[in-house]
């Protein structure tokens, strides 16, 4: 998980695994509290895009119109989006205020890793990237001075990460391997506004297989069927499925040609 900041941040090299042990603590009475919520530029996961606008009442098109950025991923050509940050001097994120986040229960994947940062969309499928994580040490961050002990395992749990990654997986997994495509295979324009809209405007996805010939050419039982109507988690794993096939399909089109 990319998380970037406008101060002066040090990502420090050291590969970090589950079992690697720090010390950090986060609260309201440590002096640089909020900060590392202001000059930040957080890329937002599929399952963060469902949280946030289902905890704020609003469909993905608002969502994404109000507090979304798009931007192309480094190597991928893939669109993705960022937390848009206010227009103030210090460029907060909308959600922070003095005493901390309005939506912490629904806070973003990135959000949750902070001090550590997951290095999985920042790697080529094969690669040993495994367990990669690593540390965002920012200078005026006070953390790393309390005294609280933790493995990464200890904190992915603590910090409520394990299930988002587990629900994120396969587009993890499909960003990986669109990285490991050759640089002379460049995906349609319409396949990248799927990938979009799978990824992020669920409400659009679900229109899209429900009001579309979509179910005539892509035939499926009335179960799943029944669950992709209400249900925002089975749409979006069942859309990152079947956008598998069509992206590679494409990728063994080109390769023929």
């Amino acid at each position: 998980m990319e998380f970037k900041s406008d101060q002066a941040a040090h990502i420090d090299p050291v590969q970090l695994n589950r079992n690697s042990k720090f010390k950090f603590n986060c609260q309201p009475g440590i002096s640089c509290f909020t900060k590392c919520c202001r000059g930040i530029n957080i890329i937002l996961t599929p399952y963060d895009v469902i949280r946030l606008k289902t905890r704020l009442g609003l469909n993905s098109d608002e969502f994404l119109a109000i507090y979304t950025t798009v931007h192309l991923l480094e190597k991928t050509d893939l669109p993705v989006v960022t937390l848009k940050q206010l227009d103030d001097q210090r460029k907060s994120c909308p959600f922070v205020r003095d005493q901390g986040c309005i939506i912490y229960e629904d806070r973003p994947s990135a959000c949750r890793y902070y001090p550590l940062g997951s290095a999985s969309l920042m790697h080529k499928e094969g690669a040993d990237d495994t367990d990669f994580f690593f540390f965002v040490n920012e200078p005026h961050c006070k953390g790393f001075e309390e005294d609280n002990h933790w493995t990464v395992s200890q904190w992915r749990k603590d910090q409520g990460v394990e299930l988002r990654d587990e629900i994120n997986a396969a587009w993890t997994d499909l960003v990986v391997r669109k990285r490991s495509f050759p640089v002379n295979i460049k995906l349609t324009q319409q396949a990248k506004e799927m990938f979009f809209m799978i990824s992020y405007n669920i409400d659009k996805f679900r229109n899209f297989v429900f009001e579309s010939s979509f179910l005539q050419k892509f035939p499926t039982d009335q179960v799943t069927q029944e669950k992709l109507k209400t249900d925002d988690i089975e749409l979006l794993k069942f859309g990152i499925q079947w956008l598998k096939g069509l992206l590679f399909q494409q990728k063994k089109e080109k390769e023929a040609d």
